[in-house]
């Protein structure tokens, strides 16, 4: 699977979830300060890491800022994206179900490397629900754009 990682910052749950994601076989853009020498701002790198889901250049996204936020609703600016702002994996299963979430955001002040890293594989390993509750529900959140 090919996911874009974003951030603001690098920090140890950044490199854990990028180690684990190498290990699991992933390819990987990363966008942003993950990137050595990049210097780019929270705002912009969220929508950079969410259009590489939207532009068909990542199956899906990972993003992280210091609250998760900011990201978040940076990502979600961009249109097609869905971001979800998810603190445990329940949560995450939950967002990729009922809300088709594309892009899972993380807190780096509040998620440690062993959480963030289950998250991460239950955002990953969840399909989109296809119950009519889900469908239904999907088609009347895009119909606020």
């Amino acid at each position: 699977m090919r996911i874009a990682v974003g951030s603001d910052m690098r920090e140890p749950v950044t490199d854990a979830v990028i180690a684990w994601l190498r290990e699991q076989g992933h390819e990987l853009e990363l966008i942003g300060p993950l990137v050595e020498g990049d210097e780019t701002e929270w705002a912009e790198a969220s929508a950079a890491t969410a259009r590489a889901v939207t532009d068909g250049d990542a199956d899906a996204a990972v993003l992280f800022c210091w609250s998760g936020t900011g990201a978040c609703i940076a990502a979600n600016k961009v249109g097609g994206a869905r971001a979800a702002l998810c603190g445990d994996a329940e949560t995450a299963r939950l967002a990729r179900k009922y809300n088709h979430a594309n892009v899972l955001v993380m807190s780096m002040r509040a998620t440690s490397p062993a959480i963030a890293i289950e998250i991460t594989e239950a955002f990953l390993a969840a399909p989109w629900g296809e119950d009519d509750f889900d469908i239904r529900n999907v088609r009347a959140v895009d119909a606020l754009d």
